[in-house]
């Protein structure tokens, strides 16, 4: 039956076509995998990827991370609540005691989820459950002692990780504190920073909260992760792993605050590694840090329950 469309299909009849050998393609055989070798390990597991995306992409992070080790320069791991609640301590600490990290660098969430670890052994309360009659944020040891601790360490004058780090050392439990990334660091004489927005926080609901304290501790820490960030010049690293919005804009701050001061920062490696990319990591991160600077952004995106320890296996497998 005839159309009562207006308009006929296009023909196609004039089309041109070219040979695919002068088209080319930018996958080829070189770039396919290999498949796994049994008893080749993690080492042979990363050689045996495709040379497509995101596996040269990883690579050229285990080769930065690396490198910033060999030549001394600051390596900077910026933690959001969700690493430590995905049980990573134990593989960010062997990490650090290899010398690959040079620094914590915490928002809020991580330092109380850590900081429950190290006096509980869990942390990760069901938000669902106990926000219906306002229990949640409640628990007392915990908005106690930090805020305890806070206070004390403004009056000392010295940061939140730090006065976090000096409690955790009197109250942790022995059989708990070893999985605490601020206890252990504290130990080791690591630098730990937490970085937080005044009620982002449950230590911030309870009775002993102190504004100013709160705010000295935290802008301490931030002007400590300033001269932290004047080390990655050169050679070194930032990576943020699981903070979608406090620690790339506090990162990018430190970043301009040390160019501001008259210190040369460039040619460094930045990374993100979340489960997915949003923008302020994207942008504050991976890629306005380097602007005019010749340094490289990498945006890994993976859970990271799994890709820390993949990177983690990736370095340790290099180092021997």
């Amino acid at each position: 039956m005839p159309s009562k469309y207006d308009h006929e299909p296009l023909s196609f009849a004039a089309l041109k076509t070219i040979p695919i050998a002068d088209r080319g393609g930018k996958v080829g055989i070189p770039h396919m995998a290999k498949p796994y070798v049994k008893g080749s390990g993690v080492s042979g597991l990363l050689a045996g990827l495709p040379d497509v995306l995101a596996a040269p992409q990883f690579a050229g992070v285990v080769d930065a991370v690396f490198a910033a080790r060999e030549k001394k320069r600051a390596l900077l791991w910026g933690l959001g609540g969700h690493v430590i609640k995905c049980g990573l301590a134990p593989v960010l600490l062997d990490l650090m005691r290899r010398g690959f990290v040079t620094a914590f660098v915490m928002n809020g969430a991580a330092s109380i989820h850590d900081f429950e670890i190290g006096i509980a052994g869990h942390t990760s309360e069901d938000v669902e459950a106990v926000l219906p009659d306002g229990r949640f944020g409640a628990a007392e040891e915990t908005g106690r002692e930090m805020n305890e601790a806070i206070v004390e360490g403004a009056s000392l004058g010295i940061g939140m990780g730090e006065a976090l780090g000096v409690r955790l050392e009197r109250i942790a439990r022995p059989e708990f504190a070893e999985y605490s990334i601020v206890h252990e660091a504290y130990r080791a004489g690591v630098p730990v920073t937490v970085h937080v927005a005044v009620g982002t926080d449950t230590p911030h609901t309870h009775s002993q909260a102190v504004g100013s304290a709160i705010g000295a501790a935290t802008h301490h820490d931030f002007r400590l992760l300033c001269s932290l960030v004047r080390g990655i010049h050169e050679g070194g690293a930032y990576l943020n792993v699981g903070s979608a919005v406090v620690l790339p804009e506090v990162f990018l701050k430190a970043v301009s605050v040390v160019r501001n001061l008259g210190n040369p920062l460039g040619r460094f490696t930045t990374v993100n590694f979340d489960f997915l990319q949003h923008y302020r990591p994207k942008v504050n991160v991976v890629e306005r840090p380097h602007a005019k600077k010749e340094g490289k952004g990498y945006a890994i995106t993976g859970h990271h329950e799994l890709m820390i320890p993949l990177l983690a296996a990736a370095l340790i497998e290099r180092d021997a």
